[in-house]
Formats: C-alpha cells, sequence, structure tokens
C-alpha cells in the first residue's frame, strides 16, 4: 500500500525508489504522485525564486585601484526535468540557505574575475553592461547546477581611496565649464528640456505601470491556471484513491464471503454428521426400545389372550359343571318334590276330608302367627265406632274373609269344610 503525495506550482517533488527495486526518480511540479511504503523514498525542492546580495570588498580592477562592488541577483530553480535533476543532485535535502550560500559564492567568484578584467571607469560609467556581462558569465556555471539567473543588478560601486570621488570632481569641473558656456543655451532649452523629461518620465512610468499591470495579471491568471489545475489534480488524486480503496474493500469483502461460505460448508457437513449421530441415538435409545417395549406388550397382550381364553374356556367348562350338577339336583329336588307330592295326594285320597281338614287346621296356627306377627310389638288395639254393633260386624267381616286369603295361599277351599261353614256362616252363628 502507499500514499499520495501533492505539491503545489512553488516546490518540486522527487519520488526515489519503486515497487520493483528501481532506482529511476519521478519529477513533478504541481502535482501528485504514488509513493509506496517503506520502498519509496519521498524529498521536495523549492521553485520560490531565492534573492541573493553579493559583494566583492578591496577587488582591484585592471588599473590595480581596490574597489567595492554590490549588487543584487534573483535566482531560481529551473523546472525542465534534465535541469531539475541536475539541481537536484546538487541541493536535494539541504535548506533554502544552503542553496543560496552555494550559489552566492558561485556569484561572488564570477563578480570578484570580470572586477579584475575592467576599469574603474567601465564599471562606473556603464554599470547594465558590467552586469549583463557577470550575468553572461557566471549563467553557464550555475545552469550547470539546474539554477537559473533571473535578474542582476549593481546595487553600488565604491572605494576606500577616494577615486571615485576624484573622478566625480573631474566630471564635475567639466559640467561647470559646460555651464558657463552654455548657460543661455541651458536656460533657454531647460524649460523644453524640462517639458520633455516630464513626458519621458511620464511615458516610462506609463510603460512600467502597463508592465505591471500585464505582468500582474498574467501571474494571477497563471496562479489561477495553477491553482485549477492543482485542485483538478488533487481531485483526480481524491478519486484514484478512493477507487483504489473500494476495490480493496471489495477484495476484502470477497474474501470475507469465501471465508463465510468454507464456514457454512463446515457447518452442514457436521450438522449433517450431527444428524447421523442424533438418528443413530434415537435409534438406540427410542426405537429399539421401543420395538422391544412393542414386542414385549405383543407377547404379553398374546399371553394374556391365552390365559382369558384359558380361563373363559375354564369358567365355560366350570358354569357348564354347575350347571349340569344344578340340574341334577334340581332334577333330583323336582322328582323328590313330584314323589312327595305324588305321596301326599295319594295320602290325601286315602284320608279323604278328614285329613285334609286335619292339615289345614295345623297349617291356621302358622298363617295366623305370620299375620299377627306385626301386631306382637303392639301394646293394644283400639277400635273406634260409635255403635256397639259395628265391632261385631268387623270382626265377622275379618272371618268371612279368612277363607278366601286361605285358598289364595294353599289352593284350600275352607268353605267346603262343614266345620268352618258354620264358623263362617253369620246366619249359623245367629241360629246358634
Amino acid at each position: 500500500m502507499g500514499n499520495c503525495h501533492t505539491v503545489g506550482p512553488n516546490e518540486a517533488l522527487v519520488v526515489s525508489g519503486g515497487c520493483c527495486g528501481s532506482d529511476q526518480k519521478t519529477y513533478v511540479v504541481g502535482g501528485w504522485a504514488w509513493a509506496w511504503w517503506l520502498i519509496s523514498d519521498i524529498q521536495r525542492i523549492t521553485l520560490e525564486i531565492m534573492t541573493l546580495q553579493p559583494k566583492c570588498e578591496d577587488v582591484e580592477t585592471a588599473e590595480g585601484v581596490a574597489i567595492t562592488v554590490t549588487g543584487v541577483a534573483q535566482v531560481k530553480v529551473m523546472t525542465e526535468n534534465e535541469l531539475l535533476g541536475y539541481a537536484c543532485e546538487q541541493f536535494l535535502g539541504k535548506s533554502v540557505m544552503e542553496i543560496k550560500s552555494v550559489i552566492l559564492q558561485t556569484l561572488e567568484g564570477h563578480l570578484r574575475a570580470i572586477l579584475g578584467t575592467l576599469t574603474v571607469e567601465q564599471i562606473y560609467q556603464d554599470r547594465d553592461k558590467f552586469a549583463t556581462l557577470v550575468r553572461e558569465v557566471a549563467a553557464p556555471d550555475v545552469g550547470r547546477m539546474g539554477i537559473e539567473i533571473l535578474s542582476f543588478t549593481i546595487k553600488d560601486v565604491y572605494d576606500k581611496v577616494e577615486y571615485l570621488s576624484s573622478l566625480g570632481k573631474t566630471q564635475t569641473a567639466a559640467v561647470q565649464r559646460d555651464a558657463d558656456i552654455g548657460v543661455a543655451e541651458a536656460e533657454r532649452d531647460a524649460g523644453i528640456r524640462e517639458a520633455e523629461c516630464k513626458k519621458e518620465m511620464m511615458d516610462v512610468k506609463f510603460v512600467a505601470d502597463t508592465k505591471m499591470a500585464d505582468s500582474k495579471r498574467e501571474l494571477e491568471m497563471q496562479k489561477a491556471s495553477f491553482n485549477q489545475e492543482v485542485n483538478t489534480k488533487k481531485a483526480e488524486a481524491q478519486l484514484a484513491y478512493e477507487l483504489q480503496a473500494a476495490k480493496e474493500q471489495q477484495k476484502i469483502r470477497l474474501e470475507e464471503i469465501e471465508i463465510e461460505v468454507v464456514q457454512r460448508k463446515k457447518q452442514i457437513t457436521i450438522e449433517e454428521k450431527e444428524i447421523n449421530r442424533t438418528e443413530k441415538e434415537l435409534i438406540a435409545t427410542v426405537r429399539r426400545p421401543a420395538e422391544a417395549e412393542a414386542y414385549k406388550m405383543q407377547q404379553l397382550a398374546e399371553g394374556q389372550k391365552i390365559k382369558k381364553v384359558l380361563t373363559a374356556q375354564a369358567e365355560a367348562e366350570k358354569i357348564r359343571c354347575i350347571g349340569e350338577a344344578e340340574a341334577s339336583s334340581i332334577e333330583a329336588v323336582g322328582k323328590a318334590e313330584a314323589e312327595k307330592m305324588r305321596m301326599k295326594a295319594e295320602a290325601y285320597q286315602q284320608y279323604g276330608e278328614a285329613a285334609k281338614t286335619a292339615l289345614v287346621l295345623e297349617a291356621l296356627p302358622k298363617i295366623a302367627g305370620k299375620v299377627a306377627a306385626p301386631l306382637s310389638k303392639t301394646n293394644e288395639i283400639v277400635i273406634l265406632s260409635g255403635e256397639g254393633s259395628r265391632v261385631t260386624g268387623e270382626v265377622n267381616r275379618l272371618l268371612a274373609e279368612l277363607p278366601v286369603s286361605v285358598n289364595a295361599l294353599t289352593g284350600v277351599d275352607l268353605t267346603k269344610i262343614p266345620l268352618l261353614q258354620k264358623m263362617t256362616n253369620p246366619q249359623a252363628q245367629t241360629a246358634i
């Protein structure tokens, strides 16, 4: 994995190393670059303008006059890949102060060398030409370091022996002489020259202001363009990062799904084995005992069935034997009773009416005892009647109903017995 690094237009990004062990360097100005963790090396170098103030003190000119010269130089690192590579080789990893120090020493060395070839007058009177010469001589050397000299100007020139002051006096004297000769011309042309100078001054100022405005506008447009490009690159880098992150997340999710599938397959295998184990356990703990219990119940039921059949057969045999015994007993009793009745009938026929009457008389006390049994617990019987003859009538009625009851119980008609006829006949009792 890696990170996305971005730089603005005032910096250069140097990416060293790659995923395959390559030593190739990549230079990015105002953009972004991808760097691998622990493999790529990320460094930055400034592209901003650096201001230098070279100074050469007591340098002898071609005429041996020692002078001191100070200047102002504007330099920057060039952005072409090859020249940027030179600058990175020389200054990568160094601070801005260290870079300035190296360039400053180079400019000061060339400045000293050129001062030794010119006279004081050439240096003093034509500073622009002197500055251009210094820039042209120093440009190849600093260019090999990837540095471009944007501008170089002479700030001040002075000496300690008043040589320049003497030149000034000579010039002043010449000017004074010319002034004395042409006072009239000077005064005449003063107004015209002043106007022309003012006009030139205004033209120069206008041109300078125009150039400054154009430069400022160009700078603002370039900044806007750079900012737009930087923002575009940042957006592209962010989208690329999010896309890569989404792809990595998708890969991770696919791996998780594969892991879940494998786990599910293992779980299904375990569940199948658990089902088989449970099925065998149920067969061993439920089905086999149930089959044994069913077989036991079947055998018990079969035994109970056989037992009940045998018991029913024995009971039937018992009932049959008892029935046969009872039938034989009843038959014997019936025969005995029949024989008894037959013998009684024969005896009754032999004895005649007297025997029947004797039997009835023998039975009457028993009948009376049974009838009177409920009355044995009665202390007294009170018969309520308004008339004295009413009691006699009730007694006679009871006696009259007695033969009917005896006939119903024994089948003997007492009304046919002469003795009882007299007892039950109310007219006979009255006659008596």
